[in-house]
């Protein structure tokens, strides 16, 4: 009884040592895989904002995996849920007669690359507290623009309210600038603003300068969307040719401002994985011996 006392006593006394080693043990060995999550608004610009203005702030969240290429380059893989909106009725100008409006969710997948403005350190717990960086890459978008009429919300692009085919996904170039804040050595608050170059202007499906023939539309409902004037009494007695739909001369954008939350996975998780699929198996059927 007297030993088992003893023993556990020197495991107590012990313990708190071994934790501590084991936290040291932690930080030397290199982390340079990010893992995040984070969240912000998103805001469009194009045919249903003022001119040099942006839309309405909407929601986003967004998930990544970053990876250090050295102490100065990352690259990382992005993907985002966010939506965009526009509304005629928010113009300042005569833009308020064409009484259109849009709303959309979109899917992002954008690979990045990262120049930071200080090094990282010779370990990753070795970064600075604030890190400026910039960012640029490319990406996929996938965006659906929807209109609602009679209580009712319908995809616009299947409708083809302007008579012209075009498809909801696009290439897109992200850039922006960012700051890395250390909020301890396995943590960084990532806050990133950038604004993302595409090449359609149908984002808010709204593009041709001229409104189309309603004769050329599909149905009563692709006409009743694209020419949405005769609902506040501003449609001119020739709507072909009287009147501005969009600016087909310049295509439509969007900006995304986030707060993320990045943790650097330990090393040890990918050696475990290489260890687990190394390993050779046992052979559990032998060959029979030869007589």
């Amino acid at each position: 009884m007297k030993k088992l006392s003893i023993l556990v006593l020197i495991g107590l006394t012990t313990l708190p040592f071994a934790g501590n080693a084991q936290s040291f043990f932690a930080l030397r060995r290199d982390r340079n895989f990010l893992v995040s999550i984070g969240t912000g608004t998103a805001t469009y610009k194009g045919e249903m904002v003022n001119p040099g203005d942006f839309g309405s702030l909407r929601p986003n969240i967004a998930i990544g995996a970053e990876y250090y290429l050295n102490s100065r380059l990352s690259a990382r893989a992005e993907l985002t849920y966010f939506q965009l909106r526009g509304d005629d009725k928010k113009a300042d100008d005569d833009r308020w007669e064409r009484n259109l409006s849009f709303k959309s969710g979109n899917v992002e997948l954008a690979l990045l690359g990262a120049v930071n403005l200080s090094p990282m350190g010779l370990r990753f717990y070795q970064r600075s507290a604030l890190n400026i960086h910039a960012f640029a890459g490319i990406g996929v978008l996938y965006f659906n623009p929807k209109a609602e009429i009679d209580g009712k919300t319908y995809a616009l692009q299947p409708l083809q309210t302007e008579g012209k085919k075009y498809s909801r996904i696009q290439p897109v170039i992200p850039f922006g600038l960012g700051a890395r804040i250390k909020l301890d050595p396995f943590f960084n608050i990532l806050i990133e603003g950038g604004y993302r170059i595409t090449f359609t202007d149908y984002l808010d499906d709204v593009s041709i300068r001229r409104y189309p023939d309603p004769a050329t539309l599909k149905n009563d409902l692709a006409r009743r969307l694209s020419d949405r004037r005769p609902e506040i009494g501003t449609q001119p007695d020739n709507p072909t040719r009287v009147g501005v739909r969009g600016n087909p001369k310049e295509n439509d954008g969007y900006l995304i401002l986030n707060v993320t939350l990045q943790y650097y996975l330990p090393q040890m998780i990918f050696e475990n994985y290489n260890k687990l699929y190394n390993v050779k198996r046992k052979g559990y059927y032998r060959k029979p011996r030869k007589s």
